[in-house]
């Protein structure tokens, strides 16, 4: 009980905890942030088909109220200290913003009311344990330098090995425009696909964390190379495009971290919102990849589950492979194949507030599950406690791409973040932090 005590009064000394002149300046961030969002999300309505999302200048005075009072909860991150919460929470809170403001020009058929209240709750209930629980955990042992680099050296032949394997199933480079037209033929077998996406989550970007921060820039190139090899065997946009990403974040996290998470959002939105304002269709392309699909597709996620389970029987969680077997199930195919067949909009994955939150439970009982879910962020912030923030930046990059596209289920099992959760609590904090600098990295 007292343990339990100390970890909330910890977590609310963190929340409060800031230096001088900088709340002033990551809420001006975040308020320009949410506006070229807004933006942005009016731009992307020719993404969408008309007969589902439709700008409607009666909708616009609803789609502000509704996105301000949301925004309440926005100075959580003003005050907050810098973590792998902080890093998740705040490109969830950017989705939810944006399915807010989609919300009220939407054309699907829902408690619209109730979908936006029940939204709002959850982001809250989510943030509250993923930006309050950064205590250490103990470590009782910790693992010398030699044995982390051999380690590494592992992690760098599971990778390449993981690369070849899916090579062999499957080869072709093709424009980006191209993918859909052949990524449904490719079939890996079941240990395949978890190595695959565990690789491409956590370990290259972990790796490369590892070696960029320790100037070993060689080792730190041949990981991008790996990196960028799986795009011809996967087809995956992640694939194709983690190298940059990890070289962005890099360059990003030389500012504190609040800064640079807010920034690595905002940064690639405003650069589609300036271009296609300015230059047009001949830029459309970076347009729908980012803004579109970045920003806007978790958005309208959130948007066609609301109507799909205003409609049809909710999941309980059947969608998890561990759990359908013991429960019955109405869905007869995977969610992502369900929305393709009814919606066309592709196979359309969501986050968790989608999927662990009004598919499985329902509008009213989703802040509940995502509370769930940001307790386990939350074990995250714990486990980390220690490393330096450039080095969680890095190394938890692609984190914030997935969360707002997958299930957290599928986001833990399946992208290992079991996984980079063990990987940072055995991480040397000599090598990238150490107790005595704890405070003064985590309040960057």
């Amino acid at each position: 009980m007292a343990k339990s005590v100390n970890v909330v009064h910890r977590g609310l000394a963190a929340l409060f905890d800031r230096e001088p002149k900088q709340p002033l300046l990551l809420a001006l961030l975040i308020s320009l942030h949410l506006v070229i969002c807004a933006a942005s999300l009016r731009m992307s309505y020719p993404f969408y088909r008309s007969e589902y999302v439709m700008y409607d200048p009666a909708g616009l005075a609803n789609a502000i109220a509704a996105t301000a009072i949301f925004c309440l909860i926005a100075p959580l991150f003003v005050f907050a200290r810098f973590s792998f919460g902080y890093l998740c929470g705040f490109y969830l809170f950017t989705m939810v913003a944006g399915f807010l403001w989609l919300n009220s020009f939407s054309k699907l058929q829902y408690d619209h009311v109730a979908a936006g209240i029940s939204a709002g709750l959850s982001c809250l209930t989510f943030l509250l344990p993923a930006l309050l629980i950064t205590s250490w955990i103990g470590r009782p042992i910790e693992i010398s330098e030699r044995s982390f680099e051999r380690i590494l050296y592992v992690i760098v032949a599971f990778c390449l090995a993981t690369s070849i394997a899916a090579a062999t199933y499957g080869f072709r480079v093709v424009a980006i425009k191209d993918i859909y037209r052949y990524r449904s033929e490719l079939q890996f077998p079941t240990a395949l696909n978890y190595a695959i996406s565990s690789t491409m989550t956590v370990l290259l970007p972990f790796a490369y964390a590892c070696f960029a921060l320790r100037r070993r820039y060689w080792l730190a190139v041949a990981i991008l190379a790996i990196s960028i090899s799986f795009y011809p065997s996967t087809l995956s946009k992640i694939a194709l495009f983690t190298p940059a990403w990890l070289l962005c974040m890099t360059l990003l996290s030389m500012l504190r971290g609040r800064v640079a998470t807010i920034m690595s959002l905002f940064l690639p939105v405003l650069i589609g919102v300036l271009l296609i304002s300015t230059i047009g269709e001949p830029i459309r392309r970076y347009f729908d990849i980012v803004n579109a699909r970045m920003l806007a597709v978790p958005s309208v996620a959130m948007d066609v589950y609301n109507e799909y389970f205003a409609q049809h029987e909710l999941t309980h969680f059947c969608q998890i492979w561990l759990v359908k077997p013991f429960i019955a199930c109405a869905l007869k195919q995977p969610l992502s194949v369900e929305m393709n067949s009814n919606y066309p909009l592709g196979f359309l994955n969501a986050s968790l507030f989608a999927t662990e939150g009004i598919a499985s439970v329902g509008l009213w009982a989703a802040p509940l599950a995502t509370f769930a879910c940001g307790l386990v962020i939350g074990l995250g912030n714990r486990l980390s406690a220690g490393l330096s923030t450039r080095f969680i930046l890095i190394s938890a990059a692609i984190m914030p791409q997935v969360i707002t596209n997958v299930p957290f289920s599928t986001l833990t099992l399946t992208h290992g973040l079991w996984l980079l959760f063990l990987l940072w609590y055995v991480t040397p904090r000599t090598q990238f932090g150490s107790p005595a600098n704890n405070e003064a990295w985590s309040s960057r």
